[in-house]
């Protein structure tokens, strides 16, 4: 079941459907992609609007921009409209200030039939000091979709590399343990 869209999830819709679905492949077409073509980047510089009384970024503005820039990986990937099924972890490493360029970085991780993992980094830099820090990893399960908002499959991914391999193999296991833990849940385990 897919989880209902947010207002920045139909903005992503409305534009593929604008785009008149041209970027949907085929299942003929489902050849290996790399993961190093999905990577997609999304920066802000943060202002005073975007902070609580403690001069920290709220961490829902980060949260918006990194469903921005993994949806973008994972359409990119998908080669059509994708919406956000989970966000299965966001680690906050150390708060983001007033005055800092906030960048996300984005990348296809795990495919599976329909679903991708999206793992998204966070680097704050301090225009000032040219001083780069990671604040935040996070990862993101997205679904592919047709035109009747259904699920449809995505092209496995290119593991010639053998750290998107590593990626690979670490996201797989994630959905293994989530599927374990959803069955014992459901069994009142």
């Amino acid at each position: 079941m897919l989880a209902r869209c947010s207002r920045s999830q139909h903005h992503i819709l409305t534009f593929a459907q604008e785009l008149d679905w041209k970027g949907r492949m085929a299942d003929s077409e489902l050849i290996p992609r790399k993961p190093k073509d999905t990577i997609a980047v999304v920066s802000e510089l943060m202002m005073p609007n975007q902070v609580n009384n403690l001069g920290h970024v709220f961490g829902g503005e980060l949260l918006s921009m990194v469903d921005r820039a993994a949806a973008v990986a994972a359409m990119r990937h998908a080669g059509g409209p994708c919406v956000t099924v989970s966000i299965d972890r966001v680690d906050f490493k150390e708060p983001i200030y007033t005055g800092e360029l906030v960048t996300c970085t984005a990348r296809v991780r795990f495919v599976g039939r329909t679903s991708m993992e999206v793992g998204v980094e966070v680097l704050a830099e301090n225009l000032l000091t040219g001083v780069e820090r990671l604040t935040n990893s996070c990862l993101l399960t997205f679904v592919a979709i047709d035109e009747e908002h259904r699920p449809r499959r995505v092209a496995p991914l290119d593991l010639s590399d053998p750290e998107d391999e590593r990626r690979f193999r670490e996201g797989r296991r994630r959905r293994e343990v989530r599927e374990e833990l959803d069955k014992e849940l459901e069994q009142g385990g």
